[in-house]
Order: structure tokens, then sequence, then C-alpha cells
């Protein structure tokens, strides 16, 4: 039996098809800061790795990871931390839905807009290198969008998924999830997505579209302290 990857996404997601992203020091992984603010941390976390940690993000920069709950060390600060509700997507569960566009590098203005609007979790300058994004547009205007982000061995996280206050109650998003899982599919992998453990109207979506709970994560945001 190999690890659980979904337990640690971002470690196996930067030691794995995102390994092109990372930035390394020792057995730590990371984002760029223009990318998404996670660091992976390896499962059996040592003094060693710690130490490759903090010089990776350097005192007074903060970085968050998703993963079931761990002690930080004296040489840091927890910043904040919250928990989230993972989920797998049933089998065959992606709809192609001809009406969505594929997003692209000139369309980050509005993505970056839309996500600081209805705040779906963090999306920044680069984070559309991680994957597929899907949007959907009403005169012209990016009202809607999902996306591809942690990609792991078999698995693809589903993310970004947010529609403009104006239009919510029609289905859009469960339309977004479906075509978004449908390109994850159809490329062999498995679709998965975290939301927030006190949101109980997205827990409720989807669990209704069949999707079950995988783990129980934690987000911890946390930066290093001078010595």
């Amino acid at each position: 039996m190999g690890p659980d990857v979904l337990k640690n996404p971002a470690y196996y997601a930067l030691n794995g098809p995102h390994a092109g992203l990372a930035e390394i020091r020792g057995r730590v992984r990371r984002y760029p800061a223009e990318v998404a603010p996670f660091v992976g941390l390896p499962d059996d976390l040592t003094e060693q790795d710690w130490a490759d940690a903090a010089e990776l993000l350097g005192v007074g920069n903060s970085a968050a990871t998703k993963r079931p709950d761990f002690e930080l060390p004296e040489t840091f600060k927890l910043d904040q931390q919250f928990g989230l509700v993972q989920f797998v997507a049933p089998d065959s569960f992606g709809a192609e839905d001809p009406e969505l566009v594929v997003l692209g590098v000139e369309d980050v203005p509005e993505m970056v807009a839309l996500t600081v609007l209805t705040e779906p979790g963090p999306f920044r300058s680069r984070t559309i290198e991680c994957g597929r994004y899907l949007g959907l547009r009403r005169d012209g205007e990016l009202i809607a969008m999902a996306g591809e982000r942690y990609r792991l061995p078999g698995y693809v996280e589903i993310s970004a998924v947010c529609t403009n206050p104006e239009y919510r109650g029609r289905g859009i998003a469960s339309r977004l999830i479906r075509a978004v899982a449908a390109g994850i599919e159809q490329a062999g992998d498995r679709p998965f997505l975290h939301t927030g453990a006190t949101n109980a109207t997205a827990i409720r979506l989807y669990q209704g579209l069949g999707w079950s709970v995988s783990n129980r994560m934690t987000v911890s945001i946390f930066e290093p302290v001078a010595r």
C-alpha cells in the first residue's frame, strides 16, 4: 500500500505532476507565491524538514498546508487554522457543457476579479498554470468559473468554483463542477475537492451530487519566527 496522497495533497502534487512548479529545499516543496500559497511537507516530519521549511519560506512570509492535524514546532508561528471537508467524486460524474469556454492567460484579470468578489479560496496571477479552467460568460462578462488546482497521482482537485452573486441559484456551479470533472475523468484521473467545514450549503450540494467524504482536513497558515 502506498501513501494516502489525498491526506497531504500539496506535498504529493509538488512531488508528482506539479514537480515542475516546485520551489525546493531538502524534502520540502512549495508553490511559487504567484501560483498558490501552499507548502508541501513530508508525512514523516523531522527537525531538518522544519529547518528547511523555515529557509524556504523566510521570516515574515507565511504559507498554508492542508492535511490532518499536526504540531508546529516553536520555530514557527500559527497565523490561522480552520477545518475543511475533502470530497471525492462518484464514478462517471462528469458531463461536458458546450456553453462553457476554456479560460486562458488573457482572462486572468477577470478571473482574479471574480474570485475577489466571491472568495472561493486563493486564486493568484499564475494559478492558471495548475490546470484547465472553464468559465461562463454573459454579454461578454465572466460570471462563473471553476478549474483544476492540485494534480496528484490518480487525482485532480477541482477548485475556484465561483459564481457572481447576481447569477446564483441557477445551477451554474453544478454545471461547472461536472464539466471540469469530465476533463479530469477523460485523462484517467478522479476528481476531488475541498470545502469549508462550516459551509453547510456547499456540503449539502456535494453530498446531493453523490460525492463522498474522503478526509477531514485542517488548513494551517504559519510562518517562521526569527531566532
